[in-house]
């Protein structure tokens, strides 16, 4: 079949990669796309908030597939459009796309379904929600009840930092609303699943890391890095999430008349009373995404029409044994303002190295020049027996692509690698990278964002 993925971040490259190697898969279109979606698919340039437009291409190609990568498209209806066009698509519904759309419609299924969740309150006023904060006290977390590219989740220590974080949501436009939660102490991790609204198949398990600086510090981000599976993600708490979170959650959308087709992926907070419910996402996680792709040995483009068609069958998927751990490059100023279109080269090198694989988010071609466009450009994925051997491996790829105007992380996976020297001692200096973390304390961490991810060999 001919696939049109939509889509332009590292989350659609590592998917582009997978899809094209199908034997389902005959041609693969990209709108729009990026410098290396390029090496493996068709860019076209449709304006995918034109749905008009889109459903124009996918009948000119014969496109059997519509695969929707970000958020946007998804709860602006997408889907939706091309179900009433008779073109088949991977992705929920706009209604049930409500779930990242909304924080208060997630919240509002949760109680229902008696999800394990944070204590909230929801308010359109913002007066009304600074009263609450003057009663609740902190730490408390401020989340806009909408869209808001992964950075609408504010952890506020002090009073003062809850107020402004209110404002910022009702006066920078993220959002119409403000959700206020108990702050829940924990290790975040992130889980993925794939349905067809009936059938449910676990996918796999990763974490990630939000924060822009070394030790969890800066402002909130896109996501800087990931690792798959998650360690702290056990058997046992990946079958409570299925059972006491991700099935009740398709079930209870199922009641209110919303068939959820697509992939879940949750955000989770692993307390002492088990694993709790930080928040939804109706789509695969970027980075997280990069790192379940390099994992994953089975073909995906079935699942993803099995998903679409509503015949999903129960099925274990296999996954590569070794840890995949990524490196987010990002345009020095990210989260903040930053200079676009400056040149990156060496990158075939650093893709080249061993059990490496470099994708593509902000990037184009000019000529032979490779160029940032973007805030996240690069996303560098390694694979290893063990977590600190991936981050090695990572770092080395990412010392070899010269970028002057980049930067990174230097500690992604610091708590997976503090996990692992905890069992087994610290391995030999040469497999240690040249920089560790900032902290490598206990993995105790109030929430952050969400996305989290990972797991072994079947089940991963």
């Amino acid at each position: 079949m001919n696939v049109l993925l939509i889509g332009s971040g590292g989350r659609e490259h590592a998917l582009a990669v997978t899809i094209a190697r199908s034997p389902m898969c005959d041609t693969l279109f990209a709108a729009p796309g990026n410098a290396g979606i390029a090496d493996v698919a068709e860019c076209v340039d449709v304006n995918v908030s034109d749905h008009d437009a889109v459903i124009a291409f996918c009948r000119d190609r014969e496109i059997g597939l519509v695969v929707v990568g970000p958020e946007a498209p998804l709860v602006a209806g997408l889907v939706d459009d091309l179900d009433a066009a008779g073109i088949k698509a991977f992705g929920p519904s706009k209604e049930a796309a409500r779930l990242e759309g909304s924080k208060a419609f997630t919240k509002e299924i949760c109680d229902r379904a008696r999800i394990p969740t944070a204590r909230y309150r929801r308010y359109d006023d913002p007066s009304a929600a600074k009263l609450y904060l003057s009663v609740i006290g902190t730490p408390i977390v401020v989340k806009a009840d909408g869209l808001a590219a992964g950075k609408g989740v504010v952890v506020a220590e002090t009073s003062a930092e809850a107020v402004a974080a209110v404002d910022a949501c009702f006066e920078g436009g993220m959002a119409g609303g403000v959700v206020i939660e108990e702050c829940m102490v924990g290790e975040e991790a992130s889980f993925f699943a794939l349905t067809d609204g009936t059938t449910v198949v676990p996918l796999a398990t990763a974490q990630d890391h939000k924060r822009v600086g070394d030790g969890d510090t800066g402002p909130n981000t896109g996501g800087m890095g990931a690792y798959s599976p998650a360690p702290a993600m056990t058997p046992d708490l990946v079958a409570r999430t299925m059972r006491e979170i991700v099935e009740p959650t398709v079930k209870e959308l199922a009641k209110a008349g919303i068939t959820y087709r697509g992939v879940l992926y949750a955000g989770l907070m692993l307390t002492k009373q088990g694993p709790k419910l930080i928040e939804y996402n109706v789509r695969f996680g970027d980075p997280e995404c990069q790192v379940l792709m390099a994992r994953l040995k089975d073909d995906l483009l079935p699942l993803l029409s099995a998903c679409a068609d509503g015949t999903l069958e129960p099925t274990e998927l296999s996954w590569r044994p070794e840890t995949a751990l990524t490196v987010v490059m990002a345009s020095k100023g990210y989260p903040g303002s930053y200079e676009k279109r400056t040149e990156i080269a060496n990158v075939d090198a650093a893709a080249a190295m061993e059990d490496v694989t470099v994708t593509h988010a902000g990037t184009a071609r000019e000529g032979d020049r490779l160029l940032a466009t973007g805030g996240r450009v690069l996303n560098v994925t390694a694979l290893g027996k063990t977590v600190r051997q991936a981050q090695t491996r990572a770092y080395q790829a990412v010392d070899a692509i010269d970028w002057p105007n980049g930067f990174c992380r230097r500690d992604i996976g610091w708590q997976a690698i503090a996990r692992e020297d905890a069992e087994s001692g610290p391995e030999t200096p040469e497999e240690t990278p040249e920089e560790t973390p900032a902290e490598q304390q206990e993995e105790t961490a109030v929430e952050a964002e969400s996305k989290p991810e990972g797991d072994a060999d079947k089940t991963a």
